[in-house]
């Protein structure tokens, strides 16, 4: 047997968004845009090629050593 919240929760939301968002969404959308505005991306210069010393993947600087250890070679 299924819980009665497994069963009305999915059909809210199909029902939100199959016929309520596109009428509610116009209307929040310019409100939640002034509260938080996007970040700028920052264009990478010399085409795609920058300095990743000291920085991870998502291109924040990083703390500590950025070397990996393998302790299967110790």
């Amino acid at each position: 047997m299924v819980c009665i919240p497994c069963i009305v929760i999915p059909v809210l939301l199909w029902v939100y968004k199959k016929f309520l968002e596109p009428y509610i969404y116009p209307l929040v959308s310019p409100l939640v845009s002034r509260l938080w505005p996007r970040k700028e991306i920052q264009q990478v210069n010399d085409h795609g090629k920058g300095d990743y010393k000291g920085a991870a993947v998502n291109e924040l600087p990083t703390k500590g050593p950025t070397d990996i250890c393998d302790k299967k070679k110790q």
